[in-house]
């Protein structure tokens, strides 16, 4: 008799990990004001082990200067202090128009450490497209669910049940000639016509008064140089342009006035062009990563103080 093999599990067999996030992924909603008085790293470090955590700021998000992903994440938790949320009041729209576009199907916005003065918050949630869940005064939190429809969304009525009876369409009688005559341009033969110059009054047929400079006949006329022009007009033209004087105007708030030549004019223009687009700063940047924006050009480099200059050694291991 051949031998036969017999497999037998033995209690040290590789079972495979779970994932660690067991949940969908998390965008939390903070301020300067939470993230002094410590209640939002609380609420970061309570969702990082069930879940991908992403930090953004209010600020970067109501000034457009980050937006969200469609459908991008499961849950939004908003901590805001008192005085935010007042603030916000303006640009309350803007914010839930963009939490509703990042939350996916059925994901759900957590407003956290409401006031009492702004309970209102349900009906501007409810206005947005949100449904509400929960809302508990005594704690200040507000639970919203996004719905598994779009609220632009249009239904298809080409599948009728097998019950729906079809609108039968009315026939009425139209006389034509009277729609003809309703819409003519053309009046009936027994109007009388009406003269155009005796719609005009004398004010209307006086000679208007020159309110300009009266010409003077004696003065030089300046010529312009034509198109194709080959006397040396144009060149003239172009030199007193190029050697001509213009002010610029310096646009801060203390700002002051200058003449400049065309050349100089042309360089600051070149260089507003080329120079980075601007964005709005939180002001946190400088205490680290644990007080940056998912979108913080600083994400990764050390602490560093206000105004000081952040400089880059090519030599560090991670570069």
């Amino acid at each position: 008799m051949s031998p036969t093999a017999v497999y037998s599990p033995s209690e040290n067999t590789f079972a495979p990990s779970q994932p660690s996030h067991l949940k969908g992924p998390a965008l939390v909603i903070g301020s300067l004001s939470t993230a002094g008085d410590g209640k939002y790293q609380a609420l970061v470090s309570e969702l990082e082990p069930t879940r991908s955590v992403e930090k953004q700021l209010l600020d970067r998000i109501v000034d457009e200067a980050t937006f969200l992903g469609s459908s991008a994440y499961a849950t939004i938790h908003v901590v805001l202090s008192a005085s935010d949320y007042e603030s916000l009041q303006p640009k309350l729209s803007l914010l839930l128009r963009q939490l509703l576009t990042g939350l996916t199907p059925l994901g759900t916005l957590h407003v956290l450490n409401l006031p009492s003065a702004f309970q209102s918050l349900s009906s501007e949630l409810t206005l947005a497209g949100f449904t509400i869940l929960s809302s508990l005064q005594e704690s200040g939190t507000i639970i919203a669910q996004k719905p598994s429809y779009t609220p632009s969304s249009s239904l298809s009525f080409k599948n009728r049940p097998a019950g729906s009876v079809p609108l039968m369409k009315l026939n009425r009688k139209s006389d034509s000639a009277k729609k003809q005559a309703l819409w003519a341009i053309t009046s009936s033969p027994s109007t009388p016509l009406i003269d155009a110059e005796s719609l005009l009054t004398p004010a209307d047929k006086a000679r208007p008064i020159p309110t300009c400079e009266p010409a003077n006949a004696t003065a030089p006329r300046r010529k312009k140089a034509c198109k194709g022009c080959s006397c040396g007009l144009a060149e003239l033209e172009e030199e007193e342009r190029k050697n001509g004087k213009v002010v610029v105007l310096d646009g801060s708030q203390n700002g002051e006035t200058m003449e400049v030549d065309q050349a100089e004019r042309e360089r600051l223009i070149k260089a507003a062009k080329a120079a980075p687009k601007a964005t709005s700063s939180c002001g946190s940047c400088f205490l680290g990563d644990a007080f940056r924006c998912a979108s913080c050009p600083y994400l990764g480099l050390p602490a560093f103080k206000p105004g000081e200059k952040v400089e880059i050694d090519f030599s560090m291991d991670d570069l």
